[in-house]
């Protein structure tokens, strides 16, 4: 989320003793599969087992190095009024995949994980301009939490508008039988992206083109009133506050 082209990235393993060797070779498969996909090499790492009861089966930890190019010029603090802002996909769809199951609920409408590699989408939206003020990865916190911090970062209000903001029918029906508020949900396959006006079409054009961003959509814009406030118009004509999230809605995903 700073434009960079990512490189070479660092693994390092916690077992627990007594782990299935079957699982983790399954997890280092995968791990394989998405480093390759995302065209990102293992070049390092670690591992040590700890005895049983130590820790939660397995911890993972990875620490990445990647390539700024030139005249990129990402950060939070760039948003300016007259941009738009742009949701590359539905929300929410993550945190509730964890929480079912963590606590082993089933619905008669399976929720699934967006986790997904971005650095391929971002590139894509580089080549149409470097001018891209802002990214985010709404991950914990969620939309409403990653646009209050940007609001904040750059001193602007920011305009949300309800019915542009995409949330699953499925992903929907859990968060209302749970009570939680979808803007507030960690995704981990999805992006922010704060743009000039100027530009917005032609970058909404190539997040559509790639298949993680089909369900892209701009979501609001960045206005002078209210600075460091996010204001969402809801479906039937009224405005709300979305304010910061505070504690955690859901246990620490990752």
């Amino acid at each position: 989320m700073c434009g960079a082209v990512p490189l070479y990235i660092s693994t390092g393993l916690i077992i627990e003793e007594g782990f299935p060797l079957s699982d983790l070779e399954s997890i280092l498969e995968s791990m394989k599969n998405a480093a390759k996909k995302a065209g990102v090499i293992v070049v390092t790492g670690d591992t040590k087992v700890v005895p049983k009861g130590t820790c939660d089966k397995l911890f993972i930890n990875t620490s990445g190095i990647g390539l700024i190019p030139d005249g990129v010029n990402v950060s939070s603090d760039r948003a300016r009024p007259g941009d738009k802002i742009i949701l590359s996909g539905s929300i929410a769809d993550h945190g509730m995949t964890i929480l079912t199951q963590r606590e082993g609920l089933s619905f008669k409408s399976s929720v699934k994980s967006d986790t997904a590699s971005l650095n391929l989408m971002v590139k894509k939206m580089l080549s149409v301009t470097q001018d891209i003020h802002v990214l985010r990865d709404p991950t914990r916190g969620g939309v409403g939490t990653a646009l209050n911090e940007i609001a904040k970062s750059s001193k602007v209000g920011m305009v949300i508008h309800e019915e542009t903001i995409f949330v699953r029918d499925e992903v929907s029906g859990i968060c209302e039988l749970l009570g939680f508020d979808p803007l507030y949900v960690a995704n981990e396959g999805k992006l922010l992206a704060i743009v000039s006006s100027d530009h917005v079409e032609d970058i909404l054009a190539v997040v559509k083109e790639d298949v993680l961003g089909r369900d892209a959509s701009v979501i609001g814009e960045v206005v002078d009133e209210n600075p460091g406030m996010l204001v969402m118009k809801t479906r039937i004509g009224g405005t709300r506050v979305v304010d910061m999230l505070t504690g955690e809605q859901l246990p620490r995903i990752c």
